[in-house]
C-alpha cells in the first residue's frame, strides 16, 4: 500500500487553502481518459476535459500539487526559454509562431482560467522582469524584447535608473518588462484546480501510484496499488517524477532540484524600499535566482540548490547572502522556511509532448517555466485526446529522444550548478 508522504516543509505547506478530499483509488475503474500525475498539467487537462462531458481520471501518487507545482516560485511568466525568432527558425514560421503566441499568452490564459472558478490563490499579474547585471546579458535581454515589441506583445527595455526604482538594488543594468506576467500561491492554486476539476465532473485520486501500464488489446490497464484503471486514451504528466512507467521515457528528462528560502513578513517600509510594484523577476544569469515579494510581505527567493531535499534555509544560505547583497536592509530579518521540489529540465530547453503509442499522450520538461506553461497546455492536450492526431495543438510532437550518458547527469549538474556561480560571481 502506498503511504501518502507529508509535504516538503514550505511556506506554502503552512499557508495554503484547505484542500479538497482525494482519497485513494480502491475499486476498479472504466474511464475514457486516465491522467497520471496530478500537477498542473494533469489537473489542468482533467478540467478541460470534464467541462466537455468527458470522464476524465486523475491518478496521483501523493497528493494535488505535491510535487513542484506545489513548490516553485509562484511566477507565471511568459514564453519559453528561447527567443521568439530562434523558435521560428527551429520549428518554422507557422508552427514557431503559434507556440510564441501560446507560450507568451499562457500567464492570461491561467489568469483569466482562476478568475473565472474564483480560486483563491493570491493571484496577481503585476509583470515579470527579466534583469541582467552585466553587459553580454543585457544586451541578449534587450534583443528579445525587441522581438517581442515587433510582434506588439506588452514589452516594455528598463535602463539602469528604472530598474533601480522598481526593485529598491542597483545591481541590474537592463531588463524586459512583460505585463501579462504575474505571481500566486502554488499549492493554493494546485488545490484550486483540483477542486475546479472535481467540480466540473473530472475524478482525482491521491495515494494512488501508477504501477504499470499496458495494452490488453482494447483498453490501457494500470494497476495501481489497490484498484485497476482501464482507460481508452493515457496522458503521462509526470514531469520531475517521471519513472520507467514507459519505455526510455525517464531519460528524456534531468530532474533538477529548485530551492526557495523565504522571510518572515517584513515591515511595510522595507517591502515597499524591496519591489514596490510587486512584479516578479528572474536573473538572466548562468544560475537563475529568482524572487517576489508576496501578498504578506514576505520575500520568496529560489534559485538552484543541493540535487536533495531540503527542509532549512540554512540549506540555502548563498541565496539569503544574495539577498542582502541586494538590500543590506534586509540584515537581521529572520528567515523561516527553506524546501525544495524537482522540476524536469529537457536537453534543448523546449517542452517536450509525445505521442509514442495510440491513444497515449505525454507531456513534460516544463524548464522552470511550469506554473502558467502547464495551465495552458492542459487546453491544447485536452483538444488532443478528444480529436486525436487531427486535432492539431501548438506545441510540436515528437519522438522520445533518450540524452545520451543519462546516468551522469547528478555529477553532470552539481558541476554545472558549481561552474554557474563562479561564472555569475565573476560576471563572465
Amino acid at each position: 500500500m502506498n503511504a501518502r508522504l507529508p509535504l516538503p516543509p514550505s511556506l506554502y505547506a503552512d499557508t495554503a487553502v484547505t484542500p479538497i478530499a482525494t482519497p485513494p483509488l480502491d475499486t476498479d475503474k472504466i474511464v475514457s481518459v486516465a491522467i497520471i500525475g496530478g500537477g498542473y498539467t494533469g489537473l489542468s487537462t482533467a478540467l478541460h476535459l470534464a467541462e466537455q462531458g468527458v470522464e476524465a481520471l486523475v491518478l496521483e501518487a501523493q497528493e494535488p500539487g505535491w510535487g513542484a507545482s506545489g513548490n516553485n516560485g509562484g511566477h507565471t511568466n511568459p514564453g519559453l526559454k528561447h527567443d521568439p525568432d530562434q523558435i521560428e527558425a527551429d520549428f518554422g514560421a507557422e508552427l514557431g509562431r503559434r507556440m510564441i503566441e501560446f507560450s507568451y499568452g499562457a500567464p492570461n490564459f491561467t489568469h483569466d482560467l482562476i478568475r473565472r472558478y474564483q480560486i483563491p490563490c493570491e493571484a496577481r499579474q503585476n509583470g515579470t522582469l527579466r534583469a541582467a547585471y552585466n553587459e553580454a546579458s543585457a544586451a541578449a535581454i534587450e534583443k528579445t524584447a525587441q522581438q517581442c515589441i515587433r510582434r506588439g506583445m506588452p514589452v516594455t527595455y528598463l535602463n539602469r535608473q528604472q530598474l533601480r526604482e522598481m526593485t529598491g538594488t542597483d545591481r541590474y543594468i537592463g531588463a524586459m518588462l512583460d505585463a501579462r506576467g504575474g505571481d500566486l500561491h502554488p499549492l493554493s492554486y494546485a488545490r484550486g484546480l483540483a477542486r475546479a476539476a472535481i467540480s466540473a465532473g473530472a475524478k482525482v485520486y491521491g495515494e494512488t501510484p501508477a504501477l504499470s501500464l499496458r495494452s490488453d488489446g482494447r483498453r490501457w490497464r494500470i494497476e495501481t496499488p489497490r484498484a485497476v484503471v482501464h482507460a481508452d486514451k493515457v496522458l503521462l504528466a509526470t514531469n520531475g517524477f517521471t519513472d520507467d512507467l514507459w519505455p526510455a521515457l525517464r531519460r528524456t528528462i534531468v530532474p533538477v532540484f529548485s530551492s526557495i528560502a523565504a522571510t518572515a513578513p517584513l515591515s511595510d517600509e522595507v517591502a515597499r524600499s524591496i519591489m514596490p510594484t510587486r512584479p516578479v523577476l528572474y536573473e538572466s544569469g548562468h544560475i537563475t535566482v529568482y524572487y517576489r515579494i508576496d501578498q504578506h510581505n514576505r520575500l520568496l527567493m529560489g534559485g538552484r540548490g543541493p540535487m536533495r531535499w531540503i527542509s532549512s534555509p540554512t540549506d540555502v544560505a548563498y541565496l539569503m547572502r544574495y539577498a542582502e547583497r541586494l538590500w543590506p536592509q534586509l540584515k537581521g530579518v529572520a528567515w523561516t522556511h527553506g524546501w525544495n521540489s524537482r522540476l524536469a529540465i529537457t536537453k534543448d530547453h523546449y517542452p517536450h509532448v509525445h505521442e509514442p503509442a495510440e491513444s497515449i499522450l505525454i507531456s513534460l520538461g516544463c524548464n522552470g517555466r511550469g506554473v502558467a506553461l502547464s495551465t495552458a497546455m492542459g487546453a491544447q492536450l485536452a483538444r488532443r485526446l478528444l480529436g486525436g492526431a487531427k486535432a492539431e495543438i501548438d506545441m510540436p510532437i515528437t519522438g522520445i529522444k533518450p540524452i545520451p550518458m543519462h546516468a551522469l547527469w547528478p555529477v553532470g549538474v552539481t558541476s554545472a550548478v558549481i561552474a554557474g556561480r563562479v561564472r555569475d560571481r565573476l560576471g563572465i
